[in-house]
């Protein structure tokens, strides 16, 4: 595997080596797998024990200013979805408002809380026409109060030719953004589901952001679009976004026994250091059934292997605060 680390340094962060004081056991299920990040002296002082995170009142340090965070992958089926889902309801549930926008036609994440068909109600597609605030096309999670979601609808299926026309149009899903954060100062998350393609819609997406969390299968096949992911994340933060960066990597669909898992594990790992999560998602059949039900895993079964290992990944990125 080709290293490309040098060819794109300038968008990654910093972090330093990971803590593994906090490790649990393996990520082949007997319990979630425990990480941390570097992160400021302020912030790791914060960060609380393993023991302290099962504790469900436990409120999670908030962050500086509102963290934007795109969650991308051109190639489908990788868990992008699961990981804004599962990690948007961990934050939630220790006290983050945190906001969800569903900027993928396929409306998966919406439909993981509840959204599956808003009616005649807004949608992105509507905001990022124009024709409404994106305050207007949110939408309170039943399950927690403080999570909020923007639906995507089939409608945006050509969302990229109606796009290609209008003036600003890398910059409509940031400026829509910037308009709902000038009123609403409590959201100290925002979560972008990419489309898993490299569209004008992710463009969007990645120009709205401040950093970007790369989800990516344990299979080889995973990897093969990587390099070119993160030259097109070089690309924009060139040209379109200079303060954009790629704060993770987030190894998921890990199965501990099998070689073939844990070598691409292994030569992620190799090539992107410290970038990787520590934490890494394994394998779980509740993950799969959660939306059917129209839950995040954190409410569905919160004792499964996916919960706990998802709830560790919420964390992780509380301690990777730029």
């Amino acid at each position: 595997m080709a290293n490309h680390t040098k060819d794109y340094e300038d968008i990654f962060v910093d972090e330093g080596p990971l803590n593994r004081a906090d490790q649990g056991e393996g990520a082949d299920g007997s319990s979630a797998v425990g990480a941390s990040g570097s992160a400021s002296s302020a912030a790791a002082s914060a960060y609380p024990s393993r023991r302290s995170r099962a504790n469900k009142t436990f409120e999670a340090p908030r962050p500086r200013s509102t963290r934007v965070i795109a969650f991308a992958n051109q190639k489908g089926g990788v868990g992008k979805t699961t990981s804004t889902v599962n990690i948007a309801a961990g934050l939630a549930m220790h006290g983050l408002n945190v906001l969800v926008i569903d900027a993928d036609m396929q409306g998966n994440a919406s439909s993981a809380f509840g959204f599956r068909d808003v009616g005649e109600g807004n949608t992105l597609y509507e905001v990022m026409h124009g024709d409404c605030t994106l305050e207007e096309a949110i939408y309170v999670n039943r399950e927690l109060p403080n999570l909020r979601v923007c639906p995507a609808t089939i409608d945006m299926a050509g969302l990229d030719l109606e796009l290609a026309p209008m003036q600003r149009r890398e910059f409509r899903l940031k400026d829509a953004i910037e308009q709902f954060l000038r009123t609403n100062f409590d959201v100290d998350y925002i979560l972008i589901d990419c489309p898993p393609s490299l569209s004008l819609v992710t463009v969007n997406s990645l120009v709205a952001a401040k950093e970007v969390v790369v989800p990516v299968q344990a299979e080889y096949y995973s990897l093969e679009g990587l390099a070119q992911l993160f030259n097109s994340i070089s690309l924009i933060a060139q040209g379109l976004n200079p303060g954009l960066r790629v704060t993770a990597i987030l190894m998921t669909m890990v199965t501990a026994n099998t070689s073939l898992s844990r070598a691409v594990v292994s030569d992620v790992r190799t090539v992107y250091g410290s970038l990787v999560m520590e934490t890494e998602i394994p394998r779980n059949v509740r993950l799969g059934e959660a939306p059917s039900h129209e839950q995040s895993i954190m409410t569905y079964d919160p004792s499964s292997r996916g919960a706990k290992a998802y709830k560790e990944a919420a964390y992780e990125l509380i301690q990777r605060e730029a």
